[in-house]
């Protein structure tokens, strides 16, 4: 089955990323050191490609992120660094011989709507209770956003460059493990449906919606009688273990509330598709005139950018 064109609508959008390990593998089981690792990765990914990060959750076998961005290179910058770098890591700290990621990331575009934003925030926020692995939020012992979100603060995590270690290690120098890091630092913006509240009534809504997710979640262990895994059962886990059973489902093309903003959107990819592939087959017949349509990654050819208007050719 072929990939879907990585498609951003016009004048960016806010998307859910989802990455998951191979084989569903416990390679991003929580620790000090990776939990540290991961945020100066993500605070150096974003310092550089400049992505909005409304919130994450990295879980043991998979990560969640909810991101502003302008259009799709943006996007492919921020996870291409973020993903490589990540995957390196892993590999240093378990010893694991396979390819760390099963796939390239996965997005999806939400839309405009207020429900929609905050539905897939909640979403993000509720990984680690909805699966029963913890019975609170704050109680996920790896990489989460939702106690920095409460209290609206940024996080920190550590950069280690492994380039400069390698050059010191060729010309036979000592060094200790922090001699080549640097502190980076990952900021959040808000939802942008909830761009216009002021920073105590962002996390009052934050404060809510964990609530909910608390609230729900007792609920369904009342009637099933299933206790959470919790936090300790978590950490005994070995990198290399996988779950007994994995859930997935295909995602959708795009997480919209209303038929009305679904079909919007639908309708303004069938457009992109129709573009690309008319322009794609031009290419094939060597038709120099063939035009990609903007926001696009044509075969062997670089990434469309949008002309800005008013701005001179």
């Amino acid at each position: 089955m072929p990939r879907r064109l990585r498609y951003i609508p016009e004048g960016g959008a806010l998307v859910e990323v989802t990455c998951r390990t191979i084989q569903s593998r416990f390679l991003f089981r929580p620790s000090p050191e990776l939990n540290d690792i991961i945020l100066g990765i993500l605070g150096r990914a974003q310092r550089l490609h400049k992505v909005g990060i409304v919130a994450f959750t990295f879980l043991s076998n998979h990560l969640h992120l909810v991101l502003r961005v302008d259009d799709a290179k943006q996007l492919a910058d921020f996870m291409g660094y973020v993903d490589t770098n990540l995957a390196r890591e892993v590999v240093r700290l378990t010893g694991w011989k396979d390819k760390v990621f099963a796939r390239r990331y996965q997005h999806v575009v939400i839309s405009n709507e207020a429900e929609a934003q905050v539905e897939r925030l909640k979403y993000t926020l509720a990984n680690g209770v909805k699966e029963g692995l913890v019975g609170r939020v704050l109680e996920w012992p790896g990489v989460h956003s939702a106690g920095a979100l409460l209290e609206g603060r940024s996080l920190e995590g550590t950069w280690f460059d492994r380039t400069k270690e390698y050059a010191a290690r060729m010309r036979g120098e000592s060094f200790q493990t922090r001699d080549f890091t640097e502190t980076e630092t990952v900021v959040f913006e808000q939802l942008p449906c909830w761009k216009h509240l002021s920073p105590q009534a962002y996390r009052r809504r934050i404060g809510g919606l964990i609530a909910e997710i608390e609230s729900e979640a007792a609920a369904d262990r009342a009637q099933t009688g299933c206790k959470p895994l919790g936090p300790k059962a978590i950490l005994r886990q070995k990198p290399t273990d996988q779950p007994v059973k994995t859930k997935k489902s295909p995602a959708p093309l795009f997480h919209a509330f209303r038929r009305k903003a679904r079909k919007a959107l639908y309708e303004a990819y069938s457009w992109f598709v129709a573009a690309f592939r008319t322009a794609a087959e031009k290419l094939q017949q060597e038709d120099q005139t063939a035009a990609f349509p903007e926001g696009s990654f044509p075969p062997h050819l670089p990434f469309v950018r949008a002309v800005l208007a008013g701005v001179a050719g």
